[in-house]
């Protein structure tokens, strides 16, 4: 778990970058001005569009994905308007610290705000990009080793400082941002840990050629764990899943993010090796189905709130 010197740290380096952000889009705005002062014609509104709730997001895959994805599902089956920055592949340090997502998330503000609109609340889904991929086999010790399975202290110092601090930084610019540009205090922020997935290999339409993934199974392989230790493979998958949810159910926790929410979306989607398929379309990502029951749990909180 990291440091209070380093969870300082981030807080005071998502003040910076919300600073930072306001400033670039107040330039921005500026120029907008010159320019509209130059169209004199109005767009008029008879009526202000139905909608569940505005909503405002960031994130990964789970949100930026083709045909369906958690937003997409809310937006036509619970009736949400969303205005999303989220990015396919983006790590959630990528996120906090390369600043693309968070300056369009500004700009997604001021579009709400000159509706005469507030967020009913902000979604950020990110982290899996952080773990999965490439890099994944570096979480692992052989099959044959004495010590085979996780390799616990580099998974504790992954979860535990790298990307909870990237979380903190994060929440911490986005409440800024909604502070200083929707002038409402404390949003809500909803976060999510994923469902247990199953290392089987696929990725995107099978992964074949130069689509997206496996990407769980290569570092199993490279791991030396084999195609017929699937069960346990998937098992291994659902210890650090649950560790995951502990560092985001911990951050929620954090008394100086007051405004922040966490789903707990494990038992959502089936791991079981009988009728995963159902509920998996590969080894990131739900289907159809699954997509739709992830959704159900968003919107039972946001009807909440």
């Amino acid at each position: 778990m990291t440091t209070p010197e380093n969870r300082e740290a981030a807080i005071a380096l998502g003040s910076k970058t919300a600073a930072e952000i306001v400033a670039r889009r107040q330039t921005a705005l500026a120029r907008r001005a010159d320019a509209l002062d130059e169209h004199a014609g109005r767009l008029g509104l008879t009526a202000p569009p139905q909608t569940a709730g505005q909503l405002v997001a960031l994130g990964d895959s789970w949100f930026d994905y083709p045909f369906h994805d958690v937003l997409k599902e809310l937006e036509d089956g619970h009736g949400f308007t969303i205005q999303s920055t989220a990015k396919a592949g983006d790590p959630i340090e990528a996120m906090a610290y390369h600043g693309g997502q968070l300056d369009n998330f500004a700009r997604s503000l001021e579009k709400i705000k000159a509706q005469g609109a507030t967020p009913k609340a902000v979604l950020l889904s990110g982290g899996g990009d952080d773990i999965a991929g490439k890099e994944f086999g570096m979480l692992l010790n052989s099959a044959f080793s004495p010590i085979g399975g996780w390799a616990a202290g580099v998974v504790d110092y992954v979860l535990g400082e790298r990307i909870l601090l990237a979380y903190q930084t994060i929440v911490h610019t986005v409440t800024q941002l909604c502070t200083q540009i929707s002038q409402v205090a404390e949003i809500p922020v909803l976060v999510h840990g994923y469902d247990y997935p199953v290392p089987d290999g696929r990725g995107f339409l099978g992964g074949w050629l130069f689509l997206p993934g496996p990407w769980l199974e290569p570092g199993f392989k490279e791991k030396l764990f084999s195609d017929d230790q699937l069960a346990q493979t998937t098992a291994m998958m659902q210890t650090v899943i649950d560790q995951f949810n502990a560092m985001l159910q911990g951050l929620a926790a954090d008394p100086s993010l007051p405004n922040l929410r966490y789903i707990d979306l494990r038992g959502t989607l089936s791991n079981n090796l009988a009728n995963y398929k159902d509920w998996w379309a590969n080894e990131l990502h739900p289907t159809e189905k699954g997509f739709a029951a992830v959704a159900e749990k968003f919107a039972t909180v946001l009807n909440r709130l």
